[in-house]
């Protein structure tokens, strides 16, 4: 037996290995040691034999709740990912593998490594109303890309569209990438629609520091970025002080921050209700959004979410709040699930980069939705 961790976005401790029926292993922590959930490794045994991975610390990690009804994905060609049968009790969760092939990948969710998202940047450029812009650098020294799309004209509306704050969320990464190519796609009538209306400005990684060191929450030092949005600075939190100081260049008009949660099984939307100057227009542009998205995608719902803030007690710190509140504008958190969405559970993948790449492409047919009615 074998396991490794040694590769972009891996994590994982092993602890014992001596027994094939409890195999003992250990999330490493995010820098600074307060968030944990997120593991990624390879696991290397012999073919058609069954073994018992046990997470020892998984009580302890950041959402316990987040492992109720959890099964952890697998893949053996790291293209295809399914799910794996999965318990969690007296704080272990346990993964239990029979192999096919010598070698399979483990994680919390499919991993969306850095050199795809690279491919993905480099991939949109040939697109002829994309330009990337270097943004500036990670506390580690990689690049904070923006990707425009459309010819900045000032009557258009600015949409931006963030994703990855935590890192671990890959489920962000993978929706942002089917939203881009369905809004790159000539053929597509909405995507035509909507750059006619809106300039896009989409960063699909905002921690690529967390992303490569396999952290769940946060960046390099160990600081959660969605904290971050009313005082950003150069020394903690650089990724949202370049994205702020750009976004007070070109206004924003309708703000999208794409997330994943670790405990609820379904997709929703986290609005700004509770910001100081929110007003009737903001709500019906919020009514009007989610009407729109539940059209759009059978995986949206309403029914179940985050409680609301009470007016003029929202956390301006949060990336949809500040934004909300600094611009005036529709802002929405959306987030999707770690485990299924129970509204249409498919227990052979769960929720998984395919359905994040839908509701990406569905997330457009809202957009156009209300592009009109933003100002």
């Amino acid at each position: 037996m074998r396991i490794s961790a040694n590769f972009d976005g891996g994590n994982i401790q092993v602890v014992n290995i001596d027994n094939h029926d409890d195999i003992q292993l250990a999330i490493r922590p995010d820098a600074g040691g307060e968030f944990y959930q997120w593991f990624n490794f390879r696991f290397e045994g012999e073919v058609g034999k069954q073994y018992t991975l046990n997470i020892i610390n998984a009580g302890t990690a950041s959402y316990p709740k987040g492992w109720q009804n959890y099964q952890a994905v697998a893949s053996y060609d790291r293209q295809h990912w399914f799910r794996v049968p999965t318990a969690y009790q007296d704080g272990t969760l346990s993964i239990q593998l029979t192999l096919e092939c010598d070698v399979i990948q483990i994680a919390y969710f499919a991993p969306y490594s850095y050199e795809r998202h690279l491919d993905l940047l480099s991939q949109a450029q040939l697109h002829p109303e994309v330009t990337l812009e270097h943004l500036g650098l990670t506390l580690d020294g990689r690049d904070m890309t923006l990707m425009k799309i459309g010819d900045d004209s000032p009557s258009k509306r600015n949409i931006w569209i963030t994703a990855r704050q935590h890192p671990g969320e890959t489920m962000a990464e993978w929706l942002v990438e089917g939203l881009i190519n369905r809004l790159l796609d000539s053929n597509c009538s909405t995507a035509k629609a909507l750059l006619d209306k809106a300039n896009f400005y989409i960063v699909p990684n905002m921690n690529p520091d967390g992303s490569v060191r396999g952290h769940l929450r946060t960046n390099a030092i160990g600081v959660n970025l969605n904290r971050e949005w009313q005082t950003p600075s150069l020394a903690r939190s650089p990724e949202v002080y370049h994205v702020v100081h750009k976004m007070q260049q070109t206004g924003v008009d309708l703000f999208y921050d794409v997330h994943g949660d670790e405990g609820l099984p379904y997709v929703f939307l986290a609005g700004c209700e509770g910001v100081p100057g929110y007003s009737p227009r903001l709500a019906q542009l919020q009514a009007d959004f989610s009407q729109a998205l539940t059209l759009a995608s059978a995986d949206f719902q309403t029914q179940f979410g985050y409680e609301q803030d009470q007016p003029g007690q929202a956390n301006l710190t949060v990336a949809s709040n500040w934004v909300a509140q600094h611009f005036d504008c529709l802002s929405n958190t959306l987030e999707m699930p770690f485990k299924d969405n129970n509204n249409l559970a498919d227990p052979f993948v769960g929720w998984s980069p395919e359905r994040s790449m839908y509701l990406g492409e569905a997330s457009l047919i809202a957009m156009l939705a209300v592009v009109d009615k933003l100002r």
